[in-house]
């Protein structure tokens, strides 16, 4: 049945639709999706269901089920069959999802994590040439947060032993559809993963650029300080400010990164790729936004600043505002890369 209390393109309208437009919901869903219909619509985004509503159970059976017969593939084998890549690539994410999310509490929880390392470890081996990066383990969590809080409580904050009541069913639901909207996230930005990690390389030295472009007082500032971009900012693009935000604030981030996944008509972008080229520019009015307290910082003050920004007590109005600014940066740069060189 129709929604008549939501506007005709608001996204829980536009998934009433047999056949959804995705330039719609892509634009519906910039502003936030409305936590009753994100797991959807993030799944419609990138390409992980299709538009027609038809097709979308038998789509669901059928990638669950591919998922969940790699399991004993690929997991659920002895440590002797293992190659020793593979051993390594187990004992890293084994080492790294303790400390997945630790603020969350259901990421704590052994049902949990022993899910975070099978979704990890299957990706890398289906993923040869980039396999498992450190990074990639925080990356997963906005899927099993949003796809997780379908079938928890909406009136408290999750609790641990929430997942512990779901039934078994449904955690395979939501390992598999995690593991198939990382997949999707990372086919479309695989050199950032890849040996020296070029693509991460190539977002630093724009993001660099950019800086030179819009403050370059502070550019200066940072350069004659010996400050280098890479020593604060690749971890902003490996992890996608996920170390920098609150989950609850990554999510509502992610809304419009993943309706900027699939680009736009009057952009160049490869399909998937128009989320790495926002985040780019909302890293730029990330740091633009403490140019007054940067400057006067030394080098050592800047470093400890920008790799622990304060940020705890942020609202989603703020990371709304910080996107709005991202996105008037990319109207005026974008297009135009030889503005992006200073005068």
């Amino acid at each position: 049945m129709p929604h008549p209390m939501f506007p005709i393109h608001h996204p829980i309208r536009l998934l009433d639709l047999q056949v959804i437009d995705l330039r719609q919901l892509r634009a519906a869903s910039w502003s936030g999706v409305p936590a009753p219909c994100r797991a959807i619509t993030w799944q419609l985004l990138l390409g992980y269901l299709p538009p027609n509503k038809g097709l979308r159970e038998a789509t669901l059976a059928r990638k669950r089920r591919e998922y969940n017969e790699s399991v004993p593939q690929y997991f659920d084998i002895a440590d002797a069959e293992r190659s020793d890549y593979q051993r390594k690539t187990l004992q890293q994410i084994l080492i790294d999802v303790p400390r997945t999310s630790t603020s969350s509490a259901i990421f704590r929880h052994e049902i949990v994590q022993r899910a975070l390392e099978r979704v990890l470890y299957i990706w890398a081996l289906r993923h040869p040439a980039s396999g498992y990066v450190q990074g990639v383990n925080d990356l997963v969590t906005p899927f099993f947060m949003v796809f997780f809080a379908e079938h928890l409580p909406h009136d408290r904050p999750h609790r641990a032993d929430d997942v512990e009541g779901l039934p078994p069913y449904v955690l395979a639901q939501v390992e598999a559809d995690a593991f198939w909207c990382l997949s999707k996230l990372l086919d479309s930005v695989q050199d950032h993963y890849t040996f020296a990690q070029p693509g991460i390389q190539r977002m630093v030295f724009k993001l660099k650029e950019l800086v030179a472009r819009i403050d370059a007082k502070l550019h200066v500032h940072l350069i004659e300080n010996g400050l280098q971009f890479i020593q604060f900012a690749f971890r902003w693009m490996n992890c996608l400010l996920m170390r920098e935000l609150s989950l609850d604030l990554v999510v509502r981030v992610w809304d419009t990164y993943l309706a900027e996944y699939g680009g736009s008509e009057d952009e160049t972008n490869e399909i998937g790729d128009g989320f790495a080229v926002l985040h780019v520019y909302m890293c730029a009015a990330l740091v633009v936004s403490w140019s007054a307290q940067l400057q006067k910082m030394d080098f050592q003050e800047m470093v400890v600043f920008l790799q622990h920004l304060p940020t705890q007590g942020w609202s989603a109005k703020d990371v709304g505002e910080l996107l709005s600014q991202a996105f008037v940066f990319k109207s005026l740069y974008h297009h135009s890369p030889s503005h992006l060189k200073a005068g």
